[in-house]
């Protein structure tokens, strides 16, 4: 459940997980989600016998938008091997995932975003660059997702 308070929350103490229960090692460990957003369409709509000469806008459907994560390089392969899993055919690689918006001592989560049959669009590999001896190799995965709630 969100917890409000008359300050705004920081966005830099967060936890991410990838369907998988962990939220506490460096595998699980982003820097950046971006992307979390609900779009409601609409349709115009106006008879001809309307007394006012403007049209109606109708609800729609609505979708989701598409979320990227980012995190350095570990060396680990989970997220190539999703995206492995979803390019193969395999349709049990949809996951629910759950991104966790943290109070600024990181001990309590104030606001909570499910995604749900969310499956990888797109992996990034890092940009190599023999100039930038400051950079760190950053890996980009996007979501593709069904639905998003907000708790």
């Amino acid at each position: 459940m969100a917890t409000e308070r008359t300050n705004p929350y920081g966005t830099f103490n967060f936890l991410v997980d990838l369907g998988t229960g962990d939220t506490g090692s460096i595998r699980a460990g982003f820097q950046e989600v971006s992307g979390l957003n609900v779009e409601v369409t609409s349709a115009e709509y106006r008879n001809g016998n309307e007394p006012v000469n403007h049209v109606r806008k109708l609800n729609g459907i609505y979708k989701v938008g598409d979320v990227t994560l980012k995190r350095g390089l570990i060396g680990a392969m989970d997220l190539f091997e999703w995206i492995k899993q979803v390019r193969e055919g395999d349709q049990a690689a949809r996951r629910n995932i759950t991104i966790h918006l943290r109070d600024e001592s990181g001990a309590n989560t104030v606001m909570t975003w499910r995604l749900t049959n969310a499956r990888p669009l797109r992996y990034t590999a890092p940009s190599l660059n023999a100039k930038g001896g400051t950079d760190v190799a950053i890996e980009e995965l996007v979501l593709s997702c069904e639905d998003m709630t907000i708790e």
